[in-house]
């Protein structure tokens, strides 16, 4: 049977009877109103279903429609300067159909089928291509170019291919093999785009944020973790990330976070100007804002939803950064499902598989060989952000993105409230990418930028060490040379490490102005040191 009925409503959770042709993860219109779910367990008779839209008022006894569908995410020409919810309804259409406060059973479509793209033929008639091929060129915006390529499970001969023109994405613009290539495809959003090959990660992802791009860089293509305490900024540190990272694209999702923090990167982004380009920050960004005032079980599916499109711009052969606000509210949303599943609870009431979904959801991340043969390497490059109660690193959630993510920017309450920002505690922060990408800080910071960069963090450890000897006798019991290092280290603290994202020169810093930076205040170090 295609359509079976409610047999129980538990907040998020539907579990229906009755449907006999149901397969996992296959979306479903549950009740009257036809909301939006997923099938997430089969047990016998019983369909169990997440669903993504508030459920006040469905009750037993109510359809539930089989859709033959899993949950998957519209790829096109359209996506970049959009916003959209967890399950890639755009924000702007569902305002209009149901004024500020989202209504339920909304069908909107993710990318404008109305609107003409002018397409620029790549591919040839009789050309054999395979998926991840370009077919053709599409330009989205000024400065950024939407490559119109071939779906990853569909190869063959070229048939037929449009001529240069406007076309919308419903258009047919190639035949292979007798099937119909438009500019829109689907990819579900649980299963990761294929790719030819993955690769260590050999390039830093400049940040312009030199506790980062100095001292614990991460690399295009690898994964970052920023866990810290209420205020201590980690929101302001992805929202930089996003402003000033040499990323091609950026993907950010909102997940679970506050309303009014996804309101101000809706106000800033399109005023801020690209560094790369010099236009719009927007013109190179997809928002995915599911807040805390938004279902919860949607919050499970944003990530996905982000993640996909960001492969799909990966490519393409972009270089893509993926920022998710925060890991914490998506494990939480893990959490209430499972207890509505009535599931074998693990550490803190999270389910036992949050490890595998978290390490799952990271691996997505790397710098790959595209798919196709004209030899594009993309870079999909993940950052999430870990909100631990009370500041407690011990924790799961934080705990599992550790195990599984190579950078750790941890964020320190007590520099928060000294008002040093990014309060990214230096002592306690680690990058495990130093060593690969060692060559490439050489060659675009500045010959001995690593050397630099080591004595810097002996400086500071050291500094570290003599704080209690200070507090106990002062700075005057110690030697001439311990008290040249705590000036310098209070340099590097307070000249360097510190910066200010509220000033137009002190918000981004280049790689080599960070080389002379650090240069100088090592140089000066070891004039003085010599002379003592």
């Amino acid at each position: 049977m295609k359509q079976g009925r409610i047999k129980k409503v538990t907040g998020p959770l539907v579990v229906a009877e009755n449907i006999s042709e149901v397969k996992m993860y296959e979306v479903v219109r549950v009740g009257n109103e036809k909301i939006i779910g997923e099938v997430i367990r089969i047990v016998g008779e019983d369909v169990y279903i997440q669903v993504y839209e508030d459920t006040a008022g469905v009750g037993p006894g109510e359809p539930v429609e089989l859709t033959g569908e899993s949950l998957s995410v519209e790829l096109g020409p359209g996506l970049i300067a959009n916003i959209y919810d967890g399950i890639q309804r755009p924000l702007k259409d569902l305002v209009e159909k149901s004024g500020a406060f989202i209504g339920r059973g909304i069908d909107c479509r993710a990318l404008a089928s109305e609107k003409k793209w002018h397409f620029k033929p790549k591919g040839k008639n009789g050309e054999e291509v395979s998926g991840g091929d370009i077919l053709g060129e599409v330009q989205e915006k000024e400065f950024f170019v939407h490559r119109i390529m071939v779906p990853p499970t569909i190869n063959g001969k070229v048939d037929f291919i449009a001529e240069e023109g406007d076309y919308t994405i419903d258009e047919i613009i190639a035949k292979i093999d007798g099937q119909e290539i438009k500019m829109a495809q689907k990819w579900p959003i649980r299963e990761p785009r294929p790719i030819k090959k993955k690769m260590i990660p050999n390039t830093a992802l400049i940040t312009g944020q030199r506790v980062i791009d100095t001292f614990f860089p991460i690399a295009k293509g690898g994964t970052g973790s920023v866990p810290g305490p209420f205020g201590s900024g980690k929101t302001v540190v992805q929202h930089q990330f996003a402003k000033w990272s040499d990323a091609d694209v950026i993907i950010f999702i909102g997940c679970g976070e506050r309303g009014n923090e996804m309101t101000d990167l809706l106000n800033e982004f399109p005023e801020i100007n690209d560094p790369k380009t010099g236009r719009p920050l927007m013109e190179r960004t997809v928002l995915v804002a599911n807040t805390s005032n938004m279902p919860v079980a949607a919050r499970e599916a944003s990530v996905y939803t982000g993640i996909t499109i960001a492969e799909y711009f990966r490519d393409m052969g972009y270089s893509v950064a993926l920022l998710a606000d925060s890991t914490s509210r998506w494990a939480e949303a893990l959490r209430e499902i499972s207890g509505r599943l009535e599931e074998m609870p693990g550490d803190e009431g999270y389910p036992a598989y949050l490890g595998s979904r978290t390490a799952a959801f990271y691996e997505r991340a790397g710098y790959f060989k595209c798919l196709g043969k004209d030899d594009r390497e993309g870079y999909l490059t993940v950052v999430g952000a870990v909100s631990p109660p009370g500041g407690d690193l011990s924790e799961p959630v934080t705990q599992n993105t550790l195990r599984v993510t190579k950078v750790f920017w941890a964020l320190d309450s007590a520099l928060a409230y000294k008002r040093h920002f990014p309060a990214i505690n230096w002592l306690n922060s680690y990058s495990l990418y130093d060593s690969d990408i060692k060559e490439f800080l050489e060659e675009k910071g500045g010959k001995g930028f690593n050397d630099l960069r080591v004595k810097a963090m002996k400086i500071l450890q050291k500094e570290a060490a003599l704080e209690e000897i200070v507090r106990l006798v002062g700075v005057d019991s110690l030697s001439p040379k311990d008290q040249l290092l705590l000036k310098t280290a209070k340099s590097i603290r307070e000249d360097f490490l510190h910066q200010n994202a509220f000033d137009e020169e002190d918000s981004y810093t280049s790689l080599e102005k960070q080389y002379l930076m650090i240069k100088e205040i090592i140089d000066n170090h070891e004039n003085y040191a010599k002379n003592i």
